[in-house]
């Protein structure tokens, strides 16, 4: 399968509410037409709510694979949340990029994904909170990320330039000297003790 960027998406944080309570999220990211600006810290446009755990010079692009959206999709329907339109746009987990024909868990700390304008570089994985919950619809969807190993990947910026959609990608392998499968792991154990 061809590597491609499906969908570039960048979002501004806004206050939502989640159980009763007013919760500042930057979850609801939409596509963004046309060259998307890659600079050091991220997509120009896309905001983070919370900087201690999202974004910054290791996190600044949040990548995920389409092919774990029929997942999510499922998931939903499970949990009886159908709609005449259940198709998620992309963007609905809050990622940056949309990616095909790479898995998250295929990358290692360290790949660099080339793109034709830009380049980054894979950090680490993507750890689900109860932000996601709400995105989803479903009170245990975070627990379902971790149970799942679909986590997605936050991005360095290695060389910027520009992104968008349509564009083909090539990966770049790193030392491979930890997965990013390995990374969720210990970090779920760790969540769990």
């Amino acid at each position: 399968m061809a590597r491609q960027l499906l969908s570039v998406q960048v979002g501004a944080a806004r206050r939502v509410q989640m159980g009763g309570r007013s919760v500042l999220t930057a979850m609801g990211k939409h596509p963004v037409p046309g060259p998307v600006p890659v600079l050091p810290m991220g997509l120009l446009g896309d905001e983070q709510a919370d900087p201690s755990v999202h974004g910054g010079l290791e996190k600044a692009v949040y990548a995920y694979p389409a092919e774990h959206y029929p997942f999510w999709q499922a998931a939903r329907r499970e949990h009886g949340l159908t709609q005449i339109d259940d198709s998620l746009p992309h963007g609905s987990l809050g990622e940056n990029l949309t990616l095909q024909g790479l898995l998250d868990s295929e990358l290692w700390a360290g790949d660099v994904l080339k793109f034709p304008n830009c380049a980054l570089q894979v950090r680490i994985p993507r750890e689900p909170c109860y932000k996601f919950n709400a995105a989803m619809g479903f009170s245990h969807a975070s627990r379902l990320m971790a149970e799942s190993g679909f986590c997605g990947v936050y991005l360095s910026v290695r060389l910027p330039g520009s992104l968008c959609a349509g564009e083909s990608y090539e990966l770049l392998p790193g030392r491979r000297s930890v997965s990013i499968a390995q990374l969720f792991a210990a970090k779920m154990r760790k969540h769990l003790r």
